[in-house]
């Protein structure tokens, strides 16, 4: 099959469905241009901040847009490229995007109260507290996996012993991109600059940042990032949104949407055939392509971490009811165009219906580098380029990611009335200690190595979107407006997922009692924390049930007094 007429074929598909599924749910749901947003309301400084339709784009992209783009459909390609495809197409359209919006919708309409928050409001104190809960462990899943991912990208040394040099020189721009970013926020701030000028200075920005890390490339073991990254989380989850936050996502988003370029025109230049079979078979080295195809493939199709981003963050910023279109189901439909560019670039550098060695990024990485030297780039900074450019997509993660856990553990502690405070909730509610004890756990999770946490990962990130879903549809149904394009997304998320969480725990299971092999600091951790997401999800699903068929019983009664 040709790559570029699946790249041509997902490019339409997806704008058709930007155009009419996402126009026509701002049509039933409703928004007014008029109405005074969070971030005017309740502006503080801090969180709640008044950004530009394309500010507010690049922090939501640049957030949701990690690993899981290019990691997933890497992954799932061992079923064949046709199911990959046609998972992020359907899922990105009709599950993921609509998952985006909405809670971005929501929270936007509800003074931008986070998921947690509006699980009170429309379904009550206990599913809080149980969703609260259940995000926080989830969240700390994301910072194990992507701060794993991260430290081993900026290894400057080999397994040899050698000097990794695309990996040092992308990591030096990365530290670059975290001090330039401040220096960029206080511009802003200071200056108000058009959008036009804060483009041009961004772009600048990026290619002296560019020259200054290929030229100084940093050499430090594994180790020393993990530090490194864990001290930049803490730090950018305490610090203003304005300072560091929105500038290194504004900044970033010109890298991701670069590599997303840059790769689609190489495919058009090389009009690459793929050299991967459509279809291999339901079952594949031993993993059943249900449910692996589904909790594999997450960010690119549909994941619950980016309803955290958008009622956690984005609706803070967001300046006008208009652009919640734009920047949730926009933001959706970019990343599956990049998982589809992806799953191409990949399946088209095969060899015999087999996948080069080496971690799904290197793959992704050296094969648009080998497009990128076609236009007379030399290969050894095409390959740094692309090096950096796939880091940046799990630091403006992992950077949101850390906020969205400190958050969600402070809201666990915050008190539910106006009485006295007690000195556990003080302490609790304090985002330094917050962020400390999120961080922690989320680096004890980080010991096992991102390849075991993936697998639980991917499903906690699934059945978070159940959740979500859950939840929005009595959102929906309580205002009075129409929820049913929820139902079916939900329910098959809550399916795939708890399938999947009682394999991996069979398969942990297997270890203690059977094969032998069990790790406590890796299987235990992750034993313990699949059972725990279990008993969460399913307390969360029946308490928001019960109050979807209440909402529901309420309704009929309605019309029938009527």
């Amino acid at each position: 099959m040709n790559g570029l007429t699946i790249v041509g074929i997902g490019i339409v598909i997806l704008a058709g469905a930007y155009i009419s599924y996402g126009r026509w749910l701002v049509r039933i749901w409703g928004i007014d241009p008029k109405a005074k947003t969070p971030a005017y309301k309740f502006e503080d400084g801090q969180d709640y901040i008044p950004a530009s339709k394309i500010t507010v784009f690049t922090h939501q992209f640049s957030s949701i847009a990690g690993a899981g783009p290019v990691t997933g459909p890497i992954i799932a390609a061992m079923f064949g490229w046709l199911p990959a495809l046609l998972w992020i197409l359907a899922g990105g359209i009709f599950f993921g995007a609509v998952q985006d919006f909405t809670a971005l919708y929501a929270s936007v309409k509800n003074d931008g109260k986070s998921m947690g928050v509006l699980i009170e409001k429309y379904i009550g104190k206990m599913g809080k507290r149980l969703f609260l809960l259940f995000s926080w462990l989830f969240t700390l899943l994301v910072i194990a996996a992507f701060a794993d991912i991260v430290a081993n990208t900026f290894n400057g040394f080999a397994k040899d012993g050698s000097l990794a040099t695309p990996n040092a020189a992308a990591a030096s721009i990365s530290m670059l991109y975290i001090f330039v970013a401040i220096l960029f926020g206080l511009f802003i701030k200071r200056f108000k600059p058009s959008e036009k000028l804060e483009f041009v200075v961004g772009i600048i920005l990026i290619l002296v940042m560019l020259a200054a890390g290929i030229a100084y490339p940093l050499y430090f073991d594994k180790t020393i990032w993990l530090y490194v990254v864990f001290a930049y989380i803490f730090a950018a989850s305490v610090m203003p949104m304005w300072l560091l936050m929105q500038p290194r996502d504004y900044l970033s988003s010109f890298l991701l949407l670069g590599m997303i370029a840059g790769a689609v025109i190489g495919v058009i230049v090389a009009n690459p055939t793929l050299q991967m079979p459509a279809f291999v078979g339901f079952e594949v080295n031993g993993k059943m392509l249900f449910p692996m195809l589904f909790i594999t493939i997450a960010c690119g199709a549909v994941s619950g971490f980016h309803s955290l981003v958008s009622s956690g963050t984005s609706s803070k910023t967001i300046r006008n009811e208009k652009d919640m279109l734009f920047v949730g189901y926009g933001a959706m439909l970019v990343e599956c165009l990049l998982g589809i560019v992806a799953l191409v670039v990949v399946c088209s550098a095969a060899t015999n219906g087999v996948l080069p060695e080496g971690t799904p990024f290197q793959i992704f990485s050296n094969a648009v580098a080998g497009f990128l030297s076609m236009f007379g780039l030399p290969i050894g900074i095409a390959g740094c380029i692309m090096t950096m450019c796939v880091s940046a997509l799990a630091m403006t993660s992992l950077d949101s990611v850390a906020r969205i856990g400190r958050m969600s553990f402070q809201e666990l502690f915050m008190s539910e009335t106006q009485g006295e405070v007690t000195w556990v909730q003080r302490v609790c509610t304090n985002k330094y200690f917050a962020t400390i004890i999120t961080l922690f756990c989320g680096y004890l999770l980080c010991l096992g190595g991102y390849m075991n946490i993936w697998p639980l990962f991917g499903a906690a990130n699934q059945l978070l979107s159940a959740l979500v879903l859950i939840g929005l549809a009595v959102f929906l149904k309580t205002t009075g407006r129409q929820g049913w394009m929820l139902y079916v997304p939900m329910t098959v998320m809550f399916l795939v997922t708890f399938t999947a969480l009682l394999q991996a725990v069979y398969g942990i299971y297997n270890k203690l009692f059977v094969g032998g092999g069990f790790v406590f600091m890796i299987d235990g951790l992750q034993l313990i924390l699949a059972l725990a997401l279990m008993t969460l999800a399913a307390s969360v699903a029946f308490h928001c049930v019960k109050e979807l068929l209440r909402a529901k019983t309420e309704d009929k009664a309605a019309v029938t007094l009527e």
